[in-house]
């Protein structure tokens, strides 16, 4: 692999990937980021990694909509591998507005697997990446396993099944060589605040109430982005073409708990003696559609057959996420006020 295709390389998961990929993995081939800068793809995520690398990083604004922009840069490039991260993914949007998730998730991952195809005398590999919530919502026991069947039960959820499946379709069908991994709820630097994690640390350090949804008793497993694009590059490099790698952290929590423990730590490294311990602030909210209850991966089959574990406790990795977003409040100034899509529009066009 010496020219590696990253979609959504400006989001969260895909820039740490990069940063990751050019700087730690012993990886010393080419790397084309493609994102269409929506609202979550922040291209001054990578700014600095971009200079660092010079020539081996290169970034192209669009669409994996668009099959005569993918097209072009597959020609340009020379592409010969994908790890495909770009999907809307949040689940309350998905309720709001289902079809910007079936577009990109579903007809994006079909015009870039139709692109792959046209150039698959180039090219190596297709790494999807996936989510545990294609598997729908456990009970009290048991985990997910790459057997578990398909149970959709959220519009985004439904959208990256769909996705996985073309993804399989297409290794079956026309022998392309593909890897998919589903993993479970990454946390850690550059998540936009929207989601859980970030939204309870900015909230509790600003003295702003912790909407918890429901009892706050659903259960999650998270992992830390930094274990996560361990894994892939693992998969990509490693893993048997054709299969499927679930990726878990080990850190299964409740999400009550999750929060409590953000404030007492967000007590600890941000002290406010004055305003009171910031559980204080926690909001029970009236819950979600369709919020499943229970999320928890058994991942080992990469363990045993890539030498993969994640490397994080979930208290080591989110004291490190707490402190980032401590140490990091201008960049979530201008994510959350807009500022860097101006600055986006003023160097990339609208």
């Amino acid at each position: 692999m010496q020219a590696i295709l990253v979609t959504g390389g400006c989001g969260f998961i895909g820039s740490n990937f990069i940063r990751y990929l050019l700087t730690e993995s012993g990886y010393e081939g080419r790397v084309v980021n493609l994102d269409k800068l929506t609202y979550a793809g922040n291209p001054e995520n990578l700014e600095e990694i971009a200079r660092q690398a010079g020539q081996r990083y290169r970034f192209a604004k669009g669409d994996i909509c668009d099959p005569a922009a993918v097209r072009a840069i597959f020609q340009r490039e020379r592409i010969d591998a994908v790890c495909h991260f770009a999907a809307e993914s949040h689940v309350d949007r998905s309720i709001v507005g289902p079809g910007a998730f079936i577009e990109t998730n579903v007809q994006g991952t079909f015009t870039l697997l139709e692109v792959a195809r046209e150039f698959a005398a180039d090219v190596k590999l297709f790494h999807h990446v996936s989510t545990d919530e294609v598997y729908g919502s456990l009970g009290p026991v048991g985990y997910f396993t790459e057997e578990t069947a398909y149970r959709p039960n959220s519009p985004y959820s439904a959208s990256k099944a769909a996705s996985d499946h073309l993804v399989r379709a297409y290794h079956h069908t026309y022998g392309l060589p593909v890897t998919v991994s589903n993993c479970s709820n990454n946390y850690g630097p550059y998540q936009f605040p929207e989601k859980l994690i970030p939204l309870m640390i900015l909230n509790a350090a600003e003295g702003k109430p912790l909407p918890v949804y429901g009892e706050g008793r659903n259960v999650r497993d998270w992992l830390h982005v930094a274990d996560h694009c361990r894994a892939v590059w693992a998969v990509m490099q490693r893993g048997r073409r054709g299969q499927t790698y679930n990726i878990g952290g080990r850190c299964e929590r409740v999400n009550i708990d999750t929060v409590t423990l953000i404030c007492d730590l967000v007590d600890e490294m941000l002290p406010d003696p004055g305003a009171g311990p910031r559980r204080r602030l926690i909001t029970f909210v009236k819950d979600r559609p369709g919020h499943d209850l229970r999320y928890a991966i058994d991942c080992r089959k990469i363990e045993t057959e890539l030498g993969w574990q994640p490397r994080e406790t979930f208290e080591s990795g989110l004291r490190q996420t707490i402190q980032w977003y401590l140490d990091h409040r201008e960049w979530v100034e201008r994510v959350r006020s807009g500022e860097y899509q101006r600055w986006v529009k003023l160097h990339y066009g609208a």
